[in-house]
């Protein structure tokens, strides 16, 4: 599994887990990526068409839960692509090809 596949898994299993967890929400890193000095969250979203481009965009490391440490995301780096129809500042699409991009939103 590549790293931005990963990353994204995990999010997305963090944000059901927290959802479901009846508790107070918590602020998490998992899941955000970082293009052009901004923070980018995914979306379960599956309704978008990847443009071209734009670049790199970096997964910070991420340790939401420091008591569990397989839980922890290492960083890296994966591609960014515009969104048809959507700003880059507002939405981006990321992962290792067009084909494999999730959708993220600004957070």
């Amino acid at each position: 599994m590549t790293t931005a596949r990963l990353v994204l898994a995990v999010a997305m299993l963090t944000v059901v887990l927290g959802c479901s967890s009846g508790g107070e929400a918590a602020v998490s890193c998992a899941g955000v990526v970082t293009h052009e000095n901004r923070d980018y969250l995914p979306t379960q979203d599956e309704d978008f068409t990847v443009g071209e481009r734009l670049g790199t965009a970096r997964i910070p490391e991420c340790d939401d839960t420091p008591n569990d440490p397989e839980v922890a995301i290492p960083g890296g780096t994966t591609d960014a692509y515009l969104v048809e129809g959507r700003d880059p500042a507002e939405a981006i699409a990321v992962g290792d090809s067009p084909a494999s991009a999730r959708l993220v939103e600004i957070r």
